[in-house]
């Protein structure tokens, strides 16, 4: 039996429903001052609007040293009744103190595998999946070292990798580094944000490869391309690339429409593109599939 690993512990991959793949109700960083998502009620608020369409788990991409609140994630999911899986991983170096990442990057594997083993921090609240970022267009020494504490994890572990692309670029990258000379299994990583680089071709490309597509939207900074989801989405679905995609909110700051948005106003829209038996997998089975824990 597959196992996802959620903040109140591991649950049979079947019983996650409907499934927002990417979101945040907590977040901070120095990129964003004076945006952080820090409030447990109006985290609180998103979570039961969400619930109330249907929604059943949030998987929330905040890594480490941005502001997770796991103990508060723990009460929220107990409060709603929607489970949460939380994240452990490193994020672009731009977020981050210098100090604090020269103290921990020469034990970065071994951090990822406690998050997810014994938990973060002394709440014992266990990660259940690794997020990593790319560069523009690429990979910096960053990246790369923090891609490998992944991989290593990951191996060690059994638990997927989630990648935020820069602006939706460098996928092939990415999959060169985890799949290619890491040996992660391209099934075990979800590439987020393909949506913000609307390049047929590159999707297509990180389709083939046999990764999870994570469309994860819509956002203010990026709402140029929200428009085009639907003719991207049911261009892989025709190619045969259906069973690789997800959606989720990734709601960032405060003011986006976030995980509520995703089933009450995308949802209905996405239907006439996809189809409802598709999207409704889309929304719960291909989750299942993506999060669950391989066993390591």
């Amino acid at each position: 039996m597959t196992r996802v690993r959620t903040v109140l512990g591991d649950v049979p991959a079947g019983e996650l429903g409907v499934c927002d793949a990417h979101d945040h109700l907590f977040i901070r960083t120095p990129v964003l001052p004076g945006l952080e998502l820090d409030d447990p009620e109006g985290a609180g608020e998103r979570l039961r609007d969400f619930h109330a369409l249907g929604g059943r788990t949030v998987v929330q991409w905040t890594p480490y040293g941005m502001g997770r609140r796991p103990a508060d994630l723990a009460a929220l999911s107990r409060a709603v009744g929607a489970r949460i899986v939380a994240a452990t991983g490193l994020h672009q170096a731009a977020h981050y103190p210098p100090e604090s990442l020269g103290r921990i990057m020469p034990e970065l594997e071994e951090l990822f595998v406690s998050e997810i083993t014994d938990g973060i921090g002394t709440t014992g609240v266990r990660a259940g999946l690794i997020k990593v970022a790319g560069a523009f267009h690429g990979l910096d020494a960053h990246a790369r070292h923090t891609m490998r504490a992944a991989a290593g994890a990951h191996h060690r572990t059994g638990a997927p990798i989630a990648v935020h692309l820069e602006l939706g670029t460098g996928a092939r990258d990415v999959l060169d580094l985890l799949c290619g000379e890491l040996g992660v299994e391209p099934r075990r990583v979800i590439l987020g944000h393909l949506g913000r680089f609307p390049d047929g071709v590159a999707q297509l490309d990180a389709a083939r490869a046999g990764a999870f597509l994570a469309f994860d939207g819509p956002s203010r900074a990026h709402h140029a391309t929200d428009w085009r989801l639907p003719e991207q989405l049911a261009a892989l679905a025709e190619a045969g690339f259906g069973r690789q995609l997800l959606l989720g909110g990734d709601t960032t700051v405060p003011g986006t429409p976030g995980m509520p948005y995703l089933l009450r106003r995308l949802r209905p829209r996405l239907v006439r593109s996809l189809g409802e038996e598709l999207l409704e997998a889309v929304l719960a089975d291909h989750p299942a599939r993506a999060f669950a824990l391989a066993e390591a």
